[in-house]
């Protein structure tokens, strides 16, 4: 069953459009990564189906036919990108706050409480004040004000920017955990091996169109069919890019230092063709190595950028 779909969503700023009739379809109990990189449309995205942003067109469905956010609204947990916590309030205090926001109290209120600080393991710190918290604890505290009230759908906007990788460890399995619970996640990251360790289906959005979409081993199947050889040269790769464009089957390259990254397809003599124009252009290889495709070589083909650009 769907909890989600978005139908020909629009929004335009002037003539300035940052979201393109966009279409995505989302199941109940998955997490889903959107991937884009900067100024893509993911945010206003998020914005318009939290109802923080009208669309200029298209329309936005949630689970079981309905088309008001004021009527569903209550069923969404929103974790942003920027902490939204008092600082002077504890722990206990902020969860307790944002829980109460959806009319819980009373015992029921208390019980939401410590659930959601036991979830994201800050029950021995619930007394102390979210301002003397490190990174890594201010987003877990971020995502229990988001889940106290138990909504079906959680979105988390970059949820791990920042922070030291015990605390990232610790989010990535709470999205597994909730994954369990029976909750739907919408999920942004700069962080790719994050989307592929715990997404089950990615869309990717440039210039606020979906370029395309599936799970990783689905995008790597049908946008990663080029290999890539990355070799490493005893002086400035750059000088010698484009003779490297000229051989036959090669499709791109990319330098970096002394390091190139040749793509290429149908050419069985590629090696050989690449060994001889850089040796004969007086270079020395110091490294060769064969690259399997990744969900970041994908990326970089369809949008010509790395995703942390």
């Amino acid at each position: 069953m769907k909890i989600l779909e978005l139908k020909n969503l629009e929004k335009s700023y002037n003539e300035n459009t940052v979201v393109n009739k966009i279409n995505l379809s989302i199941d109940k109990g998955v997490i889903y990564g959107l991937l884009g990189p900067n100024g893509a449309g993911k945010s206003t995205t998020i914005n318009m189906i939290t109802g923080l942003i009208t669309p200029n067109d298209g329309e936005i469905i949630y689970e079981e036919n309905e088309a008001k956010i004021s009527k569903w609204k209550r069923n969404i947990g929103l974790v942003p990108q920027d902490f939204a916590l008092y600082w002077d309030l504890t722990a206990e205090e902020n969860v307790k706050f944002f829980c109460s926001l959806y009319g819980f109290k009373g015992n029921d209120l208390k019980e939401r409480v410590n659930k959601a600080l036991e979830f994201v393991g800050l029950v021995d710190v619930r007394k102390k004040r979210a301002s003397t918290f490190s990174g890594g604890m201010k987003r877990r505290l971020n995502i229990a004000c988001a889940i106290a009230h138990s909504p079906k759908l959680i979105i988390m906007d970059e949820p791990t920017v920042g922070i030291d990788p015990q605390s990232r460890n610790h989010i990535l399995e709470s999205v597994k955990k909730l994954k369990e619970s029976n909750a739907t996640v919408i999920y942004t990251s700069h962080y790719m091996e994050e989307i592929e360790e715990i997404c089950d289906t990615i869309a990717i959005i440039d210039h606020g169109n979906v370029i395309a979409m599936g799970s990783s081993d689905e995008l790597k199947k049908a946008h990663a069919s080029k290999d890539i050889y990355t070799i490493e040269l005893n002086e400035d790769a750059s000088k010698i890019e484009s003779i490297i464009k000229d051989i036959k089957g090669v499709y791109k390259v990319k330098s970096s230092g002394n390091t190139l990254k040749c793509y290429y397809e149908n050419n069985k003599k590629i090696i050989e063709d690449l060994v001889t124009s850089i040796t004969e252009e007086g270079f020395i290889i110091t490294n060769i190595k064969s690259e399997v495709p990744s969900l970041e070589t994908v990326f970089l083909e369809l949008t010509g950028k790395s995703l942390r650009d």
